[in-house]
């Protein structure tokens, strides 16, 4: 079982990577976000950031849909996040192994080509 501290050891060991001030995490490389709390929003209520739950850049709306319906106890999206490739994790749903497979990845997509490994 994940947790945000996961995240943030994770996320920390990538080149490039800053953390954003949040009331969660937010983690960016090249000014680009790649994985960060979920700020969940409920009609006629203040926005709750949750960091139980991590958004993830995943590149593509075929990829998006793939995590969404393969693994639908880990993964889920909202209205809000319709047309962008961004997931929600569940993150007590995944363990450290394959949490780290998921950020890395993210980082991977949105990093600037120099800080890649060929």
């Amino acid at each position: 079982m994940a947790d945000a501290d996961d995240v943030r050891r994770l996320a920390l060991t990538l080149p490039g990577v800053e953390e954003m001030a949040s009331n969660g995490f937010d983690f960016r490389v090249g000014n680009k976000g790649f994985v960060w709390s979920w700020p969940e929003r409920r009609p006629g209520q203040r926005r709750v950031i949750r960091t139980d739950i991590a958004v993830l850049y995943v590149g593509d709306e075929a990829e998006k849909q793939a995590l969404v319906l393969g693994e639908p106890e880990r993964f889920f999206t909202t209205p809000a996040y319709d047309g962008a490739p961004l997931v929600m994790l569940r993150l007590e749903q995944v363990d450290t192994d394959r949490l780290a497979e998921l950020v890395t990845d993210a980082w991977r997509m949105r990093a600037p080509a120099e800080l890649l490994d060929d």
